[in-house]
This record gives structure tokens, sequence and C-alpha cells, in this order.
């Protein structure tokens, strides 16, 4: 029996790089193919040592520094690479952190590198949402990967469910009802992922189609869902709790305001809003189908209806 392929897999503890392990474990095709080398900063939290218990090698590596990505990318013949804006809420320092691992995977002859990514919203808006630095600055790192030729593809997640319940919709306690509330119109299309859960069906897919996934971009998403699906699906599900639950759309102030309250800069509350005028403006993905990234896929997709069915967010709830 051949051996095993290497795949490391960075964010390993996280929604992305998680659900890519659990889908590699979980599919007897893709798990004969590869071993793991699960990369954290913490082996001794609870979830790198489950990871351990399932037979997931696990390593310490800091993206910033070049000698430890080298420890952890050696003898790696696949990179499943995702880094986190909102650790330092700073675009250089993410984009340095990017370049690093490709420089490493290049010197190493890693055969696929799988980068996180999102698309350049300043140059898709032709300069007018110019301070969404959290995707500039993943486009940046593609536009880098691209250009030093080390095979790769690209997976762009969509707008998290996890970001829905308990957050940007929840129950207003004078009304007694839920409210989405977000600054842009009820009829927006809004990409969702369940990124815990469907994360890894993309990326294990993307391993598992090499030779056709090179220099591709897979659009991570369900649907496209209007503000005002989103909460019909939820009264739907919900019939009783979601009783005169409904969408309003912020004014810029009001949702500024709101950020404000949590602690945001000026400049990330910016950041927020002009990230929410890209879907109504010019698309989270510029308009694009979802059709082809999808077709790679051999298992279906989380649906919102489901989310919110199995979000623990909203167990009590009926």
């Amino acid at each position: 029996m051949a051996s095993k392929k290497l795949l490391t897999v960075f964010g390993a503890t996280g929604l992305q790089g998680g659900s890519v392990i659990n889908s590699i474990l979980g599919d007897p095709k893709a798990a004969a193919q590869f071993s793991i080398r699960a990369v954290t900063r913490d082996p001794s939290k609870p979830s790198a040592q489950r990871l351990t218990a399932n037979g997931v090698e696990c390593v310490v590596a800091d993206m910033d520094d070049k000698d430890s990505l080298r420890s952890a990318l050696k003898g790696a013949y696949a990179v499943f690479v995702v880094t986190n804006f909102w650790e330092k809420m700073n675009a250089d320092a993410e984009i340095q952190q990017g370049k690093n691992v490709a420089d490493i995977a290049k010197e190493l002859d890693v055969q696929h590198l799988v980068w996180s990514s999102l698309l350049n919203v300043t140059k898709l808006s032709g300069g007018k949402l110019d301070k969404v630095l959290h995707f500039d600055s993943k486009a940046t790192v593609e536009e880098y990967i691209r250009q030093i030729g080390i095979p790769a593809s690209f997976f762009l997640p969509g707008l998290y469910m996890s970001n829905i319940p308990g957050r940007m919709m929840r129950l207003n306690p004078a009304a007694n009802e839920f409210m989405l509330g977000l600054p842009i119109p009820g009829t927006s299309p809004i990409p969702l992922l369940d990124t815990a859960a469907d994360t890894g069906k993309f990326v294990k897919c993307i391993l598992l189609n090499r030779e056709k996934s090179l220099g591709k971009r897979f659009l991570g998403a369900t649907d496209y869902y209007t503000p005002e699906q989103i909460v019909d699906d939820f009264k739907a599900v919900k019939p009783a709790s979601g009783q005169g639950a409904k969408f309003s759309e912020l004014p810029t102030a009001v949702f500024k305001g709101i950020l404000a309250s949590t602690g945001l800069s000026e400049d990330l509350q910016e950041e927020m809003l002009q990230n929410m005028q890209l879907m109504p403006e010019f698309g989270y993905y510029g308009n694009e189908s979802l059709t082809e990234s999808q077709s790679i896929l051999d298992e279906p997709l989380t649906t919102w209806k489901e989310f919110v069915a199995k979000t623990p967010v909203w167990a009590d709830l009926h």
C-alpha cells in the first residue's frame, strides 16, 4: 500500500481548519490518501488534544517565524492555510504571514497549497470601497502566491452563518421579537456558509481533484440569501419564537453606533460598514454564480434552514 501524502492544516482548532480536518478524517477515500499535521499555537487545548486522540499530529508554529513554518511544512505534499486578520487587526501583518507560508511552501516544493482567500474589494469597487482590509489583505496574498508560481487553489468563504444567531440577529427585549438589522436593503444577496460543517467539504474535494483545481477559485457558500429570506427561513423553522421576527435596514450611523458599543474603532466600524455595502453594490463575489464552484462537491451543503435548526444558540427556541 502506498504511503499517505502529508497535509499540513493551519488554523486546526478554528472553524475553517477544523472543518478541513474533520472532512478528511470522515471520508474513507480522503483518509486513505492523506495523513494530517495540525498546526496549533497551543497543543494543550482540549480541541488539540482531541485531534491527537484521533491520530492527528499536532505541532506548534508561528506564522511570523519562517524557521517555525519550515518545521511545520517539512515533508508536506499539501497545505491548507487560513490567517486571522482579527487577531492583530493589521492588514500588513496578515499579508506578511501569508507570504511567509507561501515562501516556505515554495522552498520545500509543496505540491498543492490551498489558500483561504477573498476578493480585493478596493479593485472590485473601483476604489469606492477601499477600507475592507480583511478582504484586500487575503487577495494580496493570493496575488503573491500566483506570482511566485506555487501549485495552488483558492477557497473563498462566504459570510459565516454562525455570525447571525445572537449577533446580527437577536431578540429585541422591548418588543420581544427577533430582529435582523443590517445597513443594506432587505433584497441584498448574501452568500452564506456553514463554516464549521462545509469548509472541509470544499477543501477535501479540491485536494482530491488537484489537476482540475489548480489555479482556480472556489466560492464557498451554499446559496445567496437576502436578509428577508434569512428572516423568513428563521420563522419557518422556529414558528413560535419567530412570530414577529423582521428585518430592519439600519441607518449608517446606527449601525456604526452598535459596533462602537462593542469597542470597535472608527476605522473598523467603517471597514464593517463597507463590508456590508459590498453585497448590494458590487456583490460579495462580484455577482458570480456559485454553480461552477459547487460542481466539485461530492456531498450536500448545509442550508440556512438546517443551520437554524441545529445551532446551539437557538436550541431552546421553538
